[in-house]
Formats: structure tokens, C-alpha cells, sequence
């Protein structure tokens, strides 16, 4: 059943679009990634999911209702990032018995064993925290309330590697154990491409592509070799990345099912994978050189 769906959903702020006919389905209990860079667009689009923000133009169902001020969608939702504020007369674990009170869903038990887990004290207050503690606490609410739409915007900032791990982990256990949708932005796909069934990649507030995460994977194909071959070679083929890589070198990437890797090797050009993490940068770049491009 499709849970989200948007239909040329447009958002212009101070005369410029952050988010522009945005078109896509998302269904129930699957795990999406919110790829993209500083400014793509996906804060917008995960806000006015959640209906904190409207959208200018097109259209957007949320349970099939328009989320912003939907009590239904306002029930069922949560929106975890790190701009959320909490009474800082209350201590973190009256927090969790007040949050406890307002998701239906809400599992203590969960809330409780996290919460110990990463060693925070019943008395402390939120303001108090580091940002990578607050972030956890944030997290452990984001899990605890097992909302059936369930949005995380950057969630792990400030947090080190091994606690971003042990989140990761409590996520995949606790969906597997309640499934639910969630959409998880990111910088660090690299570090989640192993929780997630689909990703959608934003760039200056545009769709890039919606794929399944296995698809993803098998995307796109690197080739590297003499420029004058290389360049002959990916004629009429669809290139999303080159690079300079010597006075007579060349590394390309290119869409995956264009390319016969057992010519392009008989042909002398070295095949390589591309990760998933790499292709949603190579298509974000804003030269296709990247970097390099500059100082050329």
C-alpha cells in the first residue's frame, strides 16, 4: 500500500526553489535513504512529510490525506532531527514517560533498555547533553515511539562511529521486529546502504532517481584507460562521471547496462565497480570533472 505520495510537489522559499516538481510513491514499511548534499532538498521535503511545512505547488498525501495540520498524520508520524527542543524543566526520563503518553505505539521497555544502554542518567536535562548526546536521545525517541512513518533528518551528527553502529543496529532490529516506513537523510550512505531498500537522491531540490538499493548497487560501471580509447569507446553511451587521470589517462563512469565489459576488456580498458556512495556523488557533482575540473 503506498503510504506517501507526491505529485509535482514544488517549495520555493525567499524566490528560490528548494524543492521542484517532485514526483514519487513511497510504500508501507520499507526503509528509504534521503540522499544528497548541503541544499538538496531533503529537509524541505521531509518536513512538509511530516507536515511541519506546506508545499507552494503540486500535490502531496500522507496516509492519504494533505500532512500539514492532519491530526491523523500528526498521530502516526514522527520527524527526529537535530533542531527538536523539549521543556527543560522536565529530566530525560520524565521525557520518556511523557512521550510514552503520546505514541500509541510507544514500546518503554525499548526506551528504557536503550536509554541505559548508552549511559545517560535519569536526572540530566536535554540542555545539558553534547550534541552527539542529544542526537542519541533524540534517536532512542525516534525508535521507542514505532510511529508507522517514522522520519529521521540527519540523525546521527555528533554521535562517533561506535554509537552511529549501535544506532544502526538498534533500527534494522526494531524494524525487523515492527516494520514500519522510514526515511533516513544522510551524509554517510556508505555507512547505511546496508539498512535501506530504496534511495531517493536529491539534487538542487530535483529527483535524480528512486531506485531499490540492489539496483543501485549495479548502477553504474568505472572505466579507466588511454583517453583516446576511452573516449571512442563510451561514444553514445550515457556518462555520469570523467576524470583526467595522466597526460594520456582517463577514467569515466557509465551506466552500467551500456556497457560489454568482455569487449571493453579485449579493448584494453580496466573495468571496475562503482559504489553506491560514489554514484550518488559522481551524479551530484556539479562538474563532471569534479574537483579536478577547478584547477585545470
Amino acid at each position: 500500500m503506498e503510504v506517501i505520495v507526491c505529485d509535482k510537489l514544488t517549495k520555493k522559499q525567499r524566490q528560490m526553489f528548494t524543492l521542484k516538481d517532485l514526483s514519487l510513491s513511497i510504500q508501507e514499511n520499507t526503509i528509504i535513504g534521503v540522499i544528497g548534499r548541503n541544499g538538496a532538498g531533503k529537509t524541505t521535503l521531509l518536513k512538509i512529510l511530516a507536515g511541519l511545512w506546506r508545499g507552494s505547488s503540486g500535490n502531496v498525501r500522507v496516509f492519504g490525506e494533505d500532512p500539514f495540520n492532519s491530526l491523523r498524520v500528526s498521530a502516526n508520524t514522527i520527524y527526529i532531527s537535530n533542531e527538536m527542543v523539549f521543556p527543560s524543566s522536565l529530566s530525560l526520563s520524565a521525557l520518556l514517560t511523557e512521550a510514552g503518553r503520546f505514541y500509541p505505539s510507544w514500546n518503554d521497555r525499548i526506551a528504557r533498555r536503550l536509554f541505559d544502554y548508552f549511559a545517560f542518567r535519569s536526572n540530566d536535562l536535554y540542555t545539558q547533553l553534547s550534541t552527539g548526546k542529544r542526537n542519541t536521545f533524540n534517536a532512542i525517541i525516534g525508535l521507542s515511539s514505532r510511529c508507522p512513518i517514522t522520519i529521521f533528518d540527519e540523525p546521527t551528527t555528533g554521535m562517533d562511529q561506535a554509537v552511529r553502529n549501535d544506532f544502526y543496529r538498534a533500527l534494522l532490529k526494531d524494524y525487523l521486529e515492527v516494520p514500519r516506513t522510514i526515511l533516513f537523510s544522510s551524509h554517510h550512505l556508505e555507512e547505511i546502504e546496508e539498512l535501506l531498500e530504496y534511495v531517493l537522491l536529491l539534487d538542487k531540490g530535483k529527483k535524480q532517481f528512486y531506485l531499490p538499493m540492489d539496483e543501485l548497487k549495479h548502477e553504474a560501471i568505472g572505466l579507466t584507460g588511454r583517453t583516446e580509447l576511452i573516449y571512442t569507446y563510451i561514444h553514445g553511451k550515457t556518462v555520469i562521471y570523467r576524470e583526467s587521470m595522466g597526460a594520456d589517462t582517463t577514467y569515466v563512469v557509465v551506466k552500467a547496462n551500456e556497457v560489454n565489459m568482455g569487449k571493453a576488456k579485449r579493448l584494453g580498458i580496466h573495468v571496475t565497480p562503482v559504489s553506491a556512495s560514489d554514484i550518488c556523488v559522481y551524479v551530484t557533482s556539479s562538474e563532471k570533472g569534479g574537483i579536478d575540473h577547478v584547477y585545470q
